[in-house]
């Protein structure tokens, strides 16, 4: 099996090394645009293999993608932060030509390939990447639930001074603060959390889970790395192993949850055929409103994309 990781930044290089190292895949491919950039980190996770113990060849590539070719997974993480000073819309119009332009070659190359976005903004890239590759729907999501949903957990985990392993949680909507965690789908060794937090620090942990991302970046001046490249790097293991794992992913809604063309997070199961089922669960009326406040800003933030074009 060959897995290629386009961007070879902090996430892109992080995900290649939890795949090297868990064997996910017989060879890894790192690609990105700086010269010697994918070629020395892979070299350096290679190097690593000695010492703990794997095989997995890993393999860098300045922007050769003919060294891509039929990659059965391609997680793409290409594209950059948002700097002082820029607007959404300016890093919606960078990203989404990077995306768009990293897209046409991979498809050219790999065809068949199932594609996992994590570039930002992420529901409006996935949607990009679909757009370009004219992939079905299966066959390409965004990778935003899992890292969230580990957010939440490992905030629980805090806070009860238990096990993360013991913790299950499920949040739909789109990636950053229009989230929507669901406390009525979250257990602690099968006990629901809000048996044992009171709804007020429940509170506080949602709103910290939908923050995320800003706190980090606040704390080290750049987006984080280590959770989202192990988030991607467990979608392409539930791929690759055929394992059926149930997660919340971005995926183009076609009538699921009354909403029709859109990106949203929402539980999938992920198994060989990328997206093999999409999760629908029975929503009751303050999580249905939630949901909806979320839909309407991803369509305003896929409206941008589109006024872009």
């Amino acid at each position: 099996m060959k897995v290629t990781i386009v961007g070879a930044g902090n996430v892109g290089a992080t995900c290649a090394d939890v795949l090297a190292y868990k064997e996910v895949s017989n060879e890894i491919i790192l690609v990105d645009i700086k010269e010697g950039l994918s070629e020395g980190k892979s070299l350096d996770i290679f190097q690593k293999s000695p010492i703990n113990l794997y095989d997995t060849k890993t393999i860098g590539s300045t922007n050769n993608y003919n060294l891509t070719k039929d990659s059965d997974v391609v997680v793409i993480t290409s594209g950059l932060p948002r700097k002082p000073g820029m607007s959404r819309d300016d890093l919606i119009d960078t990203n989404s030509k990077i995306v768009k332009s990293v897209t046409e070659n991979i498809v050219k190359y790999s065809p068949n390939c199932i594609l996992i976005i994590v570039s930002n903004p992420l529901d409006v890239m996935t949607y990009q990447a679909h757009i370009t590759s004219k992939f079905p729907r299966e066959r390409i999501m965004g990778m935003a639930g899992i890292l969230d949903t580990a957010r939440y957990r490992a905030f629980i985990s805090d806070e009860l001074n238990v096990s993360t392993k013991d913790i299950q949680a499920l949040l739909l909507g789109g990636h950053g603060d229009t989230m929507v965690p669901l406390p009525r789908y979250t257990t602690v060794a099968g006990i629901p959390v809000t048996e044992l937090i009171k709804e007020k620090k429940l509170f506080d942990i949602i709103e910290r889970t939908k923050f995320g991302g800003g706190e980090l970046v606040k704390l080290m001046g750049t987006s984080a790395w280590y959770a989202p490249g192990a988030a991607a790097a467990q979608m392409v293991e539930a791929i690759i192993k055929n394992q059926k794992r149930i997660f919340p992913v971005c995926v183009k809604l076609e009538g699921e949850y009354n909403i029709d063309d859109c990106y949203l997070g929402v539980p999938v199961i992920l198994g060989q055929n990328g997206i093999e089922k999409v999760i629908e669960l029975d929503l009751n009326t303050d999580e249905v409103k939630l949901l909806e406040e979320s839909r309407k800003h991803v369509k305003e933030v896929m409206g941008i994309l589109e006024n872009l074009k």
